[in-house]
């Protein structure tokens, strides 16, 4: 009994002594380069509800919920819900946080500098200014310009009624940026994304017609240039067209092990005479996220018309438990109840050798598109998620109506 009544003392001493944390709006900032004091920010609101701390994480319209807090004492730790990364932080005060981010998929920077402050709403801290709208709109962007690196992407920007906030994205042939959030000040563009993965800063400047100086850190090891002009009609390669059957009518097939170390293959009696979406993607992947966010509700919809859906996920560590642990917690936060394969294999080059029959693997996700007999009908590289606003909707309109035509067919 001695034994349990210490215990008990403890757990008491430990509860009495908890570090309180202000409930409300907090400004974040990630350091991505010291010696430039380079910094992200981004806002987000602490809850306290019935004794449960929870964080939200603003982007734009985005909203990201995590609630795997631990507070003891003046130690605040932070588990990200989908993506194997984390903050581990001390408090000071009851307003002031300090410590690290630390992206556990990486091999090297795995850790960035993090501080948060209470109470301040702006997302970056410049003056208030009447806006002029300059950035509203499409721009035709390059990337790291007149280089070989060269690429380009669709750069979509509106500003918030009544307010000197601009939000947009960034469409590319192997994805979109997601949720960012900024301002504009005195003709310079300041937009910023933080979702557990990306940490993403733009920066940018016109000249009264062209943005002719541009800033891109992910990060605390990737920055490179970009420029832009406004372009209503310019569009990316067909997303469609980048990757496919090297030979168009052979049939394909896999064999990978699902999370319950079942042997699962495509012909499996299961997905016999059924259309089938494939997905490769991984837990580790934003756009991977939205399309799995958006599959599970398609899964449910057409399931019982006969759809199936195999994801094929390529992880970012050898750790089969651990690979195990991340697509399960992908799995449970969008109630995906189709298959997920762990392939246990990462990366592009590794992707496309598991795959032989596509001509390669450019992009995460990229879906396949399967009719009753298993032949290929299309191939869609990357996925324009919730942010791209028309691009997203488009696509579902458009799969959704393949997937009537497929089902409906005998």
């Amino acid at each position: 009994m001695k034994r349990f009544a210490l215990i008990f003392v403890f757990i008491s001493f430990i509860c009495s002594a908890q570090t309180k944390i202000k409930a409300g709006i907090w400004r974040g900032t990630l350091l991505l380069n010291s010696e430039k004091q380079i910094e992200l920010p981004f806002n987000f609101e602490i809850k306290n509800t019935k004794g449960k701390t929870t964080l939200v994480i603003h982007n734009a319209q985005e909203r990201i919920t995590i609630d795997e807090v631990s507070l003891i004492k003046d130690s605040l730790i932070f588990k990200m819900p989908i993506f194997d990364t984390e903050f581990r932080t001390q408090l000071t005060g009851d307003s002031i946080i300090k410590g690290l981010w630390i992206n556990h998929t990486k091999k090297e920077n795995k850790s960035i500098a993090f501080s948060a402050h209470f109470g301040n709403k702006n997302r970056f801290i410049v003056p208030i200014e009447k806006p002029t709208n300059f950035y509203d709109g499409r721009w035709e962007c390059s990337f790291s310009p007149e280089t070989k690196d060269s690429s380009k992407a669709i750069g979509i920007f509106k500003h918030v009624a009544n307010s000197s906030i601009v939000e947009g994205t960034f469409l590319t042939e192997t994805g979109d940026y997601r949720f960012l959030e900024g301002t504009e000040n005195n003709g310079k563009l300041y937009l910023s994304c933080f979702d557990g993965s990306h940490a993403f800063l733009f920066l940018a400047e016109h000249n009264g017609t062209e943005i002719t100086k541009g800033d891109f850190y992910s990060g605390s090891s990737w920055h490179e240039n970009w420029t832009a002009k406004r372009n209503d009609k310019f569009e990316l390669h067909d997303p469609e067209s980048l990757t496919y059957l090297k030979n168009p009518n052979e049939k394909i097939n896999f064999t990978f092990y699902n999370t319950k170390n079942q042997k699962v293959s495509l012909s499996d009696a299961k997905y016999k005479n059924k259309v089938v979406i494939i997905q490769i993607m991984g837990s580790w992947c934003p756009n991977c996220m939205d399309e799995s966010a958006y599959l599970s509700k398609v899964y449910k919809q057409y399931n019982k018309k006969g759809l199936e859906i195999i994801a094929l996920a390529y992880e970012r560590t050898s750790d089969v438990e651990r690979a195990k642990t991340n697509l399960t917690r992908l799995s449970k936060r969008f109630d995906i109840s189709y298959d997920i394969l762990l392939t246990g294999l990462t990366g592009k080059e590794k992707a496309s050798e598991s795959l032989p029959f596509l001509n390669s693997v450019m992009a995460f996700p990229t879906t396949i598109f399967l009719d009753k007999n298993h032949q290929v009908k299309s191939v869609y590289t990357g996925f324009s998620g919730p942010a791209t606003g028309k691009a997203f909707e488009n696509y579902t309109l458009k799969t959704e109506k393949l997937l009537n035509e497929l089902l409906s067919k005998k």
